[in-house]
């Protein structure tokens, strides 16, 4: 990493592309393909063979040099590519935050929505570009890709909220999000993978 990126940093300033999904100066960028999103969808051999036809990759992170470290605000810029599994549209692996603390996605290009769950009640935000998810403490949550072009957003986040993806696994996101009629998602029930 960068020195200034090595807490406590100093002001500094970002230039972000909504279009292409970059950020400069830019921090750590992560890739996840379908591989990396074991036990998420609901059809194992729909997923098992979107791995073996190649593994395509469903969504990147691109992150600010801004650390994750308490009293800081990281910054991040991810984009869905388009597609489903078995009808069940691309998302991401969906986290709950361990310490839990608010969190902002502001849409960017293409369309989509934010997929909430506090562990009883599902809730759902449509995203598109200039729309503001707003993300409680204490609520999981996942971006999912409702288009047909790449979906991207912005998240804003304090940096000492950390991320358990484990959660998710366990307690699922209490609905699942498929392909509908036209441009409306449809919602089932969320039920465990086998």
């Amino acid at each position: 990493m960068p020195p200034f990126a090595t807490p406590p940093i100093s002001p500094l300033s970002i230039t972000f592309d909504g279009q292409t999904g970059t950020m400069s100066p830019e921090g750590p960028v992560l890739t996840r393909r379908m591989s990396d999103l074991a036990g998420l969808f609901a059809d194992t051999a729909a997923w098992e063979a979107a791995v073996a036809d190649g593994d395509p990759v469903v969504y990147q992170v691109a992150s600010s040099p801004v650390p994750e470290a308490e009293g800081e605000l990281p910054q991040s810029i991810t984009t869905i590519l388009p597609g489903t599994v078995a009808g069940e549209f691309h998302m991401t692996k969906g986290h709950q935050h361990p310490n839990p603390q608010g969190e902002i996605y502001l849409g960017l290009s293409g369309t989509g929505g934010l997929l909430l769950f506090d562990g009883e009640r599902p809730q759902w935000i449509d995203m598109a570009p200039g729309v503001i998810g707003y993300i409680p403490p204490g609520w999981a949550h996942r971006s999912v890709n409702t288009g047909d072009e790449p979906y991207r957003f912005l998240a804003v986040y304090p940096g000492n909220a950390g991320h358990d993806y484990g959660w998710v696994l366990a307690n699922g996101m209490g609905h699942r999000v498929y392909r509908g009629e036209g441009a409306t998602p449809r919602f089932e029930p969320f039920t465990a993978t086998p």
